[in-house]
């Protein structure tokens, strides 16, 4: 249990990177008051979480259809969340596509896109709720501790938002990309051994 929990805690932690969404976020607020960023912070972020806990619990129903095998998409969400440990680690990780920054930048209101999704709640998030939803094989008690850390680190990026300007003086651009370079190297080791535990499920069966 206390390993599913720091797993998942860790996956989600670096998955969203609340450090490296601060200056994202003053970006797209940029002429935007204190009240109203804080209003963005707030609902983004309640929004981005109730999205990734309603995919958690509808995810595993939709793979049974689709006919997709749970080690497959570990396999797959390995994969997946390695390609963006790739990027993280040289501190040129896309949220979003240029076409979507672009719209963001003449938005009235940025709260659902793009700072919900895909910001807070981007394909890695989907990717990592599907996954450690198969790990708790329909545990109650494991699927609470998830959904938990799930809180916790959208909780982390709510707290982050609002300290976006403080966190930019105190650790400046270069401060943001070490931290974002150490979150990468995290989540690619986890993204192998999500890998290597989906093949040799695979193989063995």
């Amino acid at each position: 249990m206390f390993e599913f929990a720091v797993a998942s805690f860790l996956s989600f932690l670096v998955i969203v990177d609340p450090v490296g969404l601060a200056p994202l976020f003053l970006g797209i607020t940029a002429n935007r008051s204190d009240d109203d960023r804080r209003r963005i912070a707030r609902n983004a972020v309640l929004l981005a979480a109730l999205i990734i806990i309603l995919f958690g619990l509808g995810g595993r129903p939709l793979l049974d259809y689709l006919g997709v095998s749970i080690d497959a998409l570990r396999i797959a969400g390995g994969v997946l969340l390695f390609k963006l440990a790739f990027d993280m680690i040289l501190a040129h990780r896309e949220r979003a596509t240029e076409a979507e920054r672009t719209e963001a930048e003449t938005a009235d209101d940025v709260t659902v896109f793009p700072l919900a999704i895909p910001l807070l709640a981007g394909p890695g998030a989907f990717a990592t709720v599907l996954v450690f939803v198969a790990r708790a094989d329909g545990r109650v008690d494991y699927l609470a501790v998830l959904f938990a850390t799930v809180v916790l680190v959208f909780f982390i990026s709510w707290l982050a938002l609002r300290l976006a300007s403080g966190v930019m003086n105190v650790l400046g651009a270069t401060g943001v990309n070490v931290i974002t370079r150490v979150f990468g190297i995290i989540l690619a080791a986890l993204a192998v051994q999500l890998v290597a535990d989906g093949a040799l499920s695979l193989w063995r069966s």
